[in-house]
């Protein structure tokens, strides 16, 4: 099955079109046409449940950042027997940060981040949704530290009893999505080459990616070359050694005027055992949801993109080892980041 809808001209075009209905057209209220009425919607966060959540988050971060655009990279999609489509779309967004608000007083900063936001939809309606926002890029840029930024988000939401739980296995519910992707070549590819990084084969790096490569990672990280590839996925391997990584879905595409290309979603379960991206080992329990693009060219992955969030994780850490202290001493931001 290929024809998503008698509406749009492609899946492809209904995603995009109807991300910049909500957010540069601020049509907010179509969500009541495009959601289904009991969706979830998970980020590493926690999770939203119902489409007036979803309604009052886009109003919040709105009101929170009133210049906020957000322009789509790529949608990387799949479906299945059942009409069910499933979609991996990628986001840049650009705010000012004009005013003061959670992240302290207004910088006037024009900062930038990715997003990549999976979705599936049925029928012309989403209902079931995975969003991760590169919040530690976000941070960085306004002048904090991702730890310290969540010890403060716990302080404002009232403490360790009564703030946001982020997002575990535990609080996560069952939706009425239940594909896994497709089988193409490009994604089980994909797939293959992050099954044996984390399982500790770093050699599967220089095998496979392009001595070129561009990478974008989680924290606002930009770089090159299979090096900073091997930085990044060995400091979260090793932070996180015997945690359990699992991947949930896995969707490879080839589409005219395009390379090949592989989207994955996959979560990374277990104890901060080690030293890595994460300091010093503190034996938290923690639940890492992850979403990863890659783009392959003639010599390898000439591209790839790996979110998950820092703060989340900082958030999930600090609640379980410093507990009421985790929510006092947080330090203030510098009015004017370095």
């Amino acid at each position: 099955m290929t024809e998503f809808s008698e509406k749009w001209p492609s899946f492809t075009d209904y995603i995009i079109e109807i991300t910049r209905e909500i957010w540069d057209d601020r049509k907010v209220l179509t969500l009541h046409d495009y959601y289904a009425k009991d969706i979830l919607v998970r980020t590493p966060g926690g999770l939203s449940v119902g489409v007036e959540a979803t309604i009052r988050g886009t109003y919040a971060t709105i009101g929170q950042a009133p210049h906020r655009t957000s322009g789509a990279e790529d949608v990387i999609w799949s479906c299945d027997d059942t009409g069910h489509f499933y979609s991996s779309h990628r986001n840049v967004d650009i705010m000012v940060h004009d005013r003061d608000d959670i992240y302290g007083p207004a910088t006037h900063r024009k900062i930038w981040y990715w997003i990549i936001a999976d979705c599936a939809a049925r029928d012309d309606m989403i209902d079931d949704e995975w969003l991760i926002r590169d919040s530690g890029g976000v941070v960085r840029q306004l002048g904090w530290d991702p730890k310290d930024f969540a010890r403060h988000q716990i302080e404002i939401e009232g403490g360790p009893e009564t703030c946001t739980k982020p997002l575990t296995a535990e609080i996560d519910r069952p939706g009425p999505y239940k594909g896994r992707g497709n089988d193409n070549e490009w994604g089980a590819k994909y797939a293959d080459i992050l099954n044996r990084v984390m399982a500790g084969d770093l050699s599967a790096i220089p095998e496979n990616y392009d001595e070129q490569c561009h990478c974008i990672y989680a924290g606002g990280q930009t770089s090159h070359c299979p090096d900073a590839v091997n930085a990044f996925w060995a400091q979260v391997r090793s932070a996180f050694s015997d945690a359990k990584f699992t991947i949930h879905h896995t969707i490879g595409r080839h589409d005219d005027l395009m390379s090949p290309r592989a989207a994955l979603r996959w979560t990374l379960e277990g104890r901060h055992d080690g030293w890595g991206a994460f300091g010093r080992p503190t034996g938290a329990e923690v639940y890492v949801m992850g979403i990863c693009h890659a783009e392959f060219g003639p010599r390898g992955i000439r591209r790839e993109y790996a979110l998950f969030d820092e703060v989340a994780i900082w958030k999930q850490i600090l609640l379980q080892i410093e507990g009421q202290s985790a929510a006092t001493g947080a330090p203030a931001r510098p009015d004017k980041p370095a």
